[in-house]
């Protein structure tokens, strides 16, 4: 069943809706970069156990917030400007998360026009669910322990740099020329820290988050989004909205990332408008259609509701 603006919205709510904000998307942009060096902040005057944990949690979470707001910028919608919308989503969202905005984009786009189906290139975050409690817990021990991220890393760089013909020259060039940009962001990220007299802090709240708390709230936000939907051919029931309170919102689903509903049914609605849809669908009866569940640990209950 496709569905079209026209039989959500009237043009004038479809226009308010698609209008897109370049300083509302550098103030997304803004403000997890401000987070980040917040809790860096906070923790160099304050150096405790306490302090850092919440650090973890936090700058983690915007790093998911980056990935969020290169995934508004590969739609195209985070900003007004074109060319704004491509230098953050790049240099200032992907590269930092060693991601590539436009290998994203391609990559993306292919999941809005196939979703769930087939050939939905992201099939494979959403097919196996329910699974066991037991095998959730093993997912996530290998999330907080950093097992997941080193492996992803560990494949990403022998990928780069390892060239058809063996040659360690074309590796290298191979290599600098796919992940060059995100080790240059990441070493200035480090100089930085270093030359204000906090290098330890690049590892402790930028690194640590990235391999401990990110790929943690990265498969919340996987298993969220697609896994045991009612309706895998419904654009309504395909897709997950889930409430999230301002804990969740600070700490699991930053940047409106739980209007996914409202995402997939209008994929270039900024999300920063997302909100805004959100309550047009429901004054509009939208909602008694639609998959939304009340928060996270309903969904994640879901999804692991395999019996062992």
């Amino acid at each position: 069943m496709k569905v079209t603006a026209p039989d959500l919205l009237t043009a004038e709510e479809l226009h308010v809706l698609r209008k897109r904000s370049d300083l509302r998307g550098l103030w997304c942009v803004a403000h997890a970069w401000l987070v980040i060096a917040a809790c860096m902040v906070a923790f160099a005057w304050f150096p405790n156990p306490a302090v850092l944990l919440i650090g973890v949690v936090l700058v983690g979470a915007r790093q998911l917030g980056l990935a969020i707001l290169m995934h508004d910028a590969a739609h195209g919608v985070l900003t007004q400007s074109r060319w704004l919308n491509e230098f953050l989503g790049q240099y200032v969202c992907a590269w930092p998360l060693f991601s590539d905005f436009h290998a994203y984009r391609s990559y993306h786009l292919q999941h809005h026009r196939h979703t769930q189906q087939a050939r939905d290139p992201d099939l494979s975050l959403s097919a196996p669910f329910p699974i066991t409690a037991a095998s959730f817990r093993r997912k996530l021990l290998r999330d907080v322990t950093g097992q997941t991220t080193y492996k992803q890393r560990v494949a990403q760089f022998r990928n780069a740099f390892t060239a058809k013909d063996g040659s360690t020259a074309a590796g290298l060039r191979k290599g600098f020329s796919r992940l060059g940009g995100a080790i240059a962001i990441n070493l200035g990220l480090l100089l930085v820290l270093t030359l204000a007299g906090f290098w330890h802090l690049f590892f402790l709240l930028w690194v640590l988050p990235f391999f401990i708390w990110f790929p943690l709230i990265t498969r919340i936000r996987n298993i969220a989004e697609h896994a045991v939907v009612p309706d895998n051919d419904d654009p309504f029931r395909h897709a997950r909205t889930t409430k999230a309170n301002l804990l969740w919102r600070a700490c699991v689903a930053p940047y409106w990332v739980n209007y996914h509903v409202e995402h997939h049914l209008l994929m270039y609605v900024p999300c920063y408008n997302l909100p805004r849809f959100h309550r047009l669908l429901m004054d509009k009866g939208f909602g008694t259609r639609m998959e939304i569940q009340p928060d996270y640990p309903t969904v994640l209950r879901l999804a692991t509701s395999r019996a062992g």
